[in-house]
This record gives structure tokens, C-alpha cells and sequence, in this order.
């Protein structure tokens, strides 16, 4: 039975390569770019203030955006927002620049309203230069505070435009490219098998899985490849709004406390716990005989593997995704990512679980999970 009625996209998305100079289209009097030091290095940074300048449009930058945002961060682009008085905001980078974004502007307006002030909200354009968290499409932003991520979920954070220019991404590197990667195919399973998904968000999260597969591991081996880039970028763009719609689940819960207490970076947490994770959810151990199992077959006969049965579906993209990990030269464990000290796991683990039982990912989760359960997937991770 589908439990939610509704399904919302609110960005308009544009796409491909160039999609960047609509910027020269936006309407508005003064923008502030939120990006970060490598965008500026790279000179995308003044190509977007450019294009802004064609469009009558002055602006102020942000770029003390840092890896996994703080609160510290975000209230000094509040000053910048308001000192500007803006009425177009651009992100131009990866998931923290996007999501710093966010968080300047739900927070901007809580300030407004405190003051008893009515908050006026400037058009908002994402342009992402990771395909990865699909950031520029959701209402979901995750920042740090006092050592653990929190994640921010408000419809009035969700981007108004975003600018999928594949240009933006062709610097990435390898690595990065895995994480980000397969972020997006996490994104993609979990609002599959989410206990909010719809058949209009299935269908986003099949074709997500679909491009990833077929697309991931030619990026990975040559970033050069355009179609790569651009099939990539759209699919996590297109995970996004599943997952908007669908919500996500414990993968990402034991992600976000995992890479918070150890600084990995989100993508490859996720990463690290996926295969764990699908087994628990369809109950792989006890004959694979529940909803999720039966999604992960569908998920696997869409990929035309092995799947005659819940079981055989769901080994089956186990498997496949062993190998695309493998081949994008993912670490097989936590313990060999050679940052995670096993004394150190063993002292912090259980207060990781108790974070990620409690984080807002969880209750769409298809199997609700208890401590110990996520106790036993972190170690079984390790």
C-alpha cells in the first residue's frame, strides 16, 4: 500500500553542459555567492559573477565554506547574506557549499522572524559542481554542530533553480568521483525501499541506478568523458528528487554518525555501510521474504541480473555492487580506510548508534531497526 499521496519538484533544472550562462536570465538586484576556495582557484567563481553582472545583477561571495559545514560557518554567511541584503542567493559547489546555502537561508529567515520582521526570500540557484548529493534539487541540508551532523529538512530550503552544468565537474578527481558516486546510488536504493516511496519515486530511483551502472566506472577510469559527466550529473540530480519525495533510512543514519565521528567523507561512510545495510533490510540471514527483498529484485531484474527470486534479486546486486566498489577502488571495511583506529571504534561505536538510531533518516527506514541492530551492522562494517 502507498502511504504518501504526493509527490513535489520545485527546482526547475537546467541541464548539460553550459546551462551555467542562464545565469545571464535570472532577475534580481544583488546576489551573494556561496562557493569556497576551489571553485574560486578554478575561476568558476568570477565566470558566475559574470554572468550575474550581464544580467543586471551586482553581488558579494562567501567562500569560507569548509568540508562538513559547522554552526560557526553558517552564522557567518547569515552576516554576509544580510549585510548584502540580497534577493538572489547562488550556491556554486559540492554538497557543503549547497547545503551551507541552505542553512544561511532557513536560518536568515528564523532571524527575520525572531525580530518580528517579514523575511522576503531571494530566488535561490544551485549549481553543483559534485554529482553526488543531488543537493541542488532537495530540501535536505546537513551541517555539524558540537561534533555530530544534524540534518535540517524544510521545503523552503529546496533550491528554486538548479544548474546542472557538467563543465563545473570536469576537475573532479578520481576519488571523489567514487564517493560522490556512490552517495547517489545509496540515495537511490534507500528511497526504493523507503516506507514513504510511490511509484513516481521508484521510477527516479530505478533509472538513477540504471545510470550509475552505466555510467560511474567510465567516469571514474577517464573524468575526461563528457557523456559520462553529464549522465552522472543527472543522475544524481534525479536521486535527489526521489529521495526528497521518499525520504532515505539507516544507511545514511550510520553514515552521518560514522563520518562525523571519524571525518570520512559522507559518500564513502555510505559507501562502507551499503552492503550491511541491504542485507538487514531484506532480512537476507532469515530467507529474504519481506517488502524490501522484493524491491531489491525488482532493482536487480531492471539491471538484468540474476533475480528469480527476493533472495536470488537481492544477492545478486550485493554482488553487483561489490564489484562497482571494487572497481572504484573502495576500501572493503572500515578498518581499511586506515583512519578508523579499532580501540578508538570500539569506544565511540555505541554512542554512533545511539545517534543513528535517533536521526531523522530512520523512521522511513523499511525495517525499523533497534540499537543493537545497529550496533551489529556497524561492527559487521568494520
Amino acid at each position: 500500500m502507498i502511504k504518501r499521496d504526493h509527490f513535489i519538484i520545485k527546482t526547475k533544472v537546467y541541464f548539460n553542459k553550459g546551462s551555467m550562462q542562464m545565469l545571464k536570465c535570472m532577475k534580481g538586484h544583488c546576489a551573494l555567492v556561496v562557493s569556497d576556495s576551489i571553485m574560486e582557484e578554478l575561476g568558476y567563481l568570477e565566470q558566475a559573477r559574470e554572468f550575474l553582472r550581464e544580467a543586471g545583477i551586482s553581488s558579494a561571495i562567501f567562500t569560507d565554506v569548509r568540508p562538513d559545514p559547522d554552526a560557526s560557518i553558517v552564522a557567518a554567511g547569515v552576516k554576509a547574506y544580510e549585510a548584502c541584503h540580497a534577493d538572489v542567493l547562488v550556491a556554486l559547489g559540492g554538497g557543503s557549499v549547497i547545503d551551507t546555502a541552505k542553512a544561511v537561508l532557513y536560518f536568515a529567515g528564523q532571524r527575520s522572524m525572531a525580530r518580528g520582521e517579514r523575511f522576503e526570500k531571494p530566488c535561490f540557484i544551485a549549481i553543483p559542481s559534485t554529482s553526488g548529493t543531488g543537493s541542488e534539487v532537495t530540501n535536505f541540508s546537513v551541517i555539524s554542530a558540537n561534533g555530530a551532523k544534524k540534518v535540517l529538512i524544510d521545503d523552503d530550503i529546496s533550491p528554486d533553480v538548479a544548474l546542472l552544468d557538467s563543465i563545473c565537474i570536469q576537475h573532479v578527481p578520481p576519488a571523489v568521483i567514487a564517493d560522490t558516486g556512490l552517495d547517489v546510488l545509496t540515495h537511490a536504493l534507500e528511497a526504493y525501499v523507503s516506507t514513504d516511496a510511490t511509484d513516481f519515486t521508484d521510477a527516479l530511483a530505478e533509472k538513477t541506478a540504471e545510470l550509475i551502472f552505466g555510467h560511474l566506472k567510465t567516469l571514474y577510469d577517464d573524468p575526461s568523458n563528457s557523456d559520462a559527466r553529464d549522465r552522472v550529473q543527472n543522475a544524481s540530480c534525479i536521486a535527489g528528487v526521489a529521495f526528497t519525495n521518499a525520504n532515505l533510512g539507516i544507511n545514511h543514519s550510520l553514515a552521518h554518525a560514522l563520518g562525523a565521528a571519524f571525518h570520512l567523507p559522507h559518500g564513502r561512510a555510505n559507501a562502507l555501510m551499503m552492503e550491511a545495510v541491504i542485507e538487514f533490510n531484506a532480512d537476507l540471514a532469515g530467507g529474504a521474504n519481506n517488502d524490501a527483498a522484493w524491491k531489491y529484485q525488482k532493482m536487480a531484474e531492471n539491471l538484468n541480473l540474476p533475480a528469480r527470486t527476493p533472495k536470488e534479486g537481492t544477492v545478486s546486486l550485493l554482488r553487483a555492487i561489490g564489484w562497482l566498489k571494487r572497481e572504484l577502488g573502495i576500501p572493503q571495511g572500515i578498518h581499511a580506510t586506515g583512519r578508523v583506529d579499532p580501540e578508538l571504534f570500539e569506544k565511540v561505536v555505541e554512542g554512533m548508534a545511539e545517534e543513528a538510531l535517533h536521526d531523522r533518516c530512520t523512521p522511513t527506514n523499511p525495517v525499523q531497526p533497534t540499537k543493537e541492530d545497529l550496533l551489529r551492522l556497524y561492527r559487521k562494517s568494520f
